[in-house]
């Protein structure tokens, strides 16, 4: 790694999952480069600059994935990009790209400023128009009216809005627009205000208020101020971040953790627990606060866990996320309820989506997958259906 490659962490975790790398100097002259980098670099300057990676990835095609890495690489070095990785399995991958110094580059690949606008409006608009949900669509059409850059900057918005319901994320405002824009405070007041009046953000589980951690344990927590009896609840108790982190011990005994993420899949499993087993409910793939509030947990009531997600493909994203949390502490986990058997037994199921085969593609890059997820993937692929949890637990 050249040496003034700058690494700066996006968390506040003792082990860093999220980093941004750039250089430290800025280019001013693109020089030459291949012209099939050259190519794809337009397209890439076209998108407006700042853009997933696997956007970027898929311009260049099947048969280019490897020149877009080299492309990426290059960029990095000479100061072009700055590049945002997320780690995963012990590497890092890259999550999104931004193009540094554009105007230089708009100029030496002959793109005007208006040019570039009103090409990536008319793209990013199509594009998202084929995937996005009915609701999604509605929201896009009505950019129409506005100025283009205007149109682009709510587009994001948007766009975030279909990744933030493809991975089934849940949290408060600053979740996602940390999610949306890497920055807690980069969604303004007139965007969440045109957010609200289009959309309805509950029902993409954004929340205004303090999120909730549920939990059933037989367990006494000790606060500033007092103890908290968890054995007191007869179902669960809802109890937020900020009391989660002032807790200073815990006292009883968890042979287990288990974690659902279904909402009536995890009632069910809180109500019948056994005395030495703490239930949690992980809703959707894990927001920030989550993390932080079940990390803190496991700090004082460290125990194995057995995961149960949707049997599908972003089930398994889900559950891979959050074992993050046991892998970090060195303790063991395995999904529980999420194996092709427990699909088949289903007696209603979906089909595969083309999404749901590309999310199928990543996960089989991961390594040392656990063997009932390997199952449930080859089940998937064979029948080309997924199913929902709460059919069966």
């Amino acid at each position: 790694m050249p040496e003034d490659i700058r690494i700066e962490s996006l968390d506040q975790r003792k082990v860093c999952q999220r980093r941004k790398r750039y250089c430290e100097h800025l280019p001013q002259q693109l020089g030459a480069i291949p012209g099939e980098w050259r190519e794809l670099l337009t397209r890439w300057v076209r998108r407006g600059g700042n853009s997933r990676w696997e956007t970027l990835r898929n311009d260049a095609g099947v048969t280019g994935i490897q020149m877009a890495q080299s492309l990426l690489d290059w960029l990095l070095q000479e100061g072009w990009a700055v590049v945002v990785e997320q780690r995963q399995l012990g590497d890092w991958w890259p999550l999104s790209l931004e193009l540094r110094n554009l105007s230089q580059l708009r100029s030496a690949l002959g793109i005007s400023d208006k040019e570039q606008e009103l090409q990536r409006w008319h793209a990013a608009r199509e594009e998202l128009k084929s995937c996005c949900n009915e609701n999604l669509a509605s929201a896009l059409l009505a950019l129409d009216d506005l100025p283009v850059h205007r149109a682009l900057a709510r587009y994001d918005l948007i766009a975030a809005l279909q990744r933030w319901e493809n991975m089934q994320k849940s949290g408060t405002r600053r979740d996602f627009a940390l999610a949306a824009r890497d920055d807690t405070k980069g969604v303004s007041g007139a965007e969440w205000n045109w957010l609200e009046q289009t959309l309805d953000l509950a029902e993409f589980r954004i929340e205004r208020h303090t999120p909730l951690l549920l939990l059933s344990a037989s367990l006494t927590l000790t606060l500033p101020h007092g103890q908290l009896d968890l054995s007191c609840y007869s179902d669960f108790a809802a109890i937020t971040p900020a009391t989660l982190q002032n807790i200073s011990a815990a006292s009883g005994s968890i042979r287990r953790w288990q974690l659902v993420e279904n909402r009536t899949s995890f009632e069910r499993v809180a109500r019948q627990r056994e005395n030495d087993i703490g239930v949690i409910w992980l809703p959707g793939f894990p927001p920030s606060w989550w993390c932080t509030s079940v990390g803190h947990l496991l700090d004082l009531v460290p125990a194995p866990a057995q995961f149960a997600c949707d049997p599908d493909p972003a089930g398994i994203a889900i559950a891979l996320k959050a074992a993050e949390l046991w892998k970090e502490r060195n303790l063991t986990w395995q999904p529980w309820k999420m194996s092709g058997t427990d699909l088949a037994g289903l007696h209603v199921r979906k089909r595969l989506s083309d999404a749901d085969r590309i999310q199928i593609k990543t996960l089989q890059q991961e390594s040392m997958l656990p063997p009932p997820f390997l199952e449930l993937i080859e089940w998937m692929l064979e029948h080309g259906e997924k199913g929902e949890q709460e059919g069966y637990l």
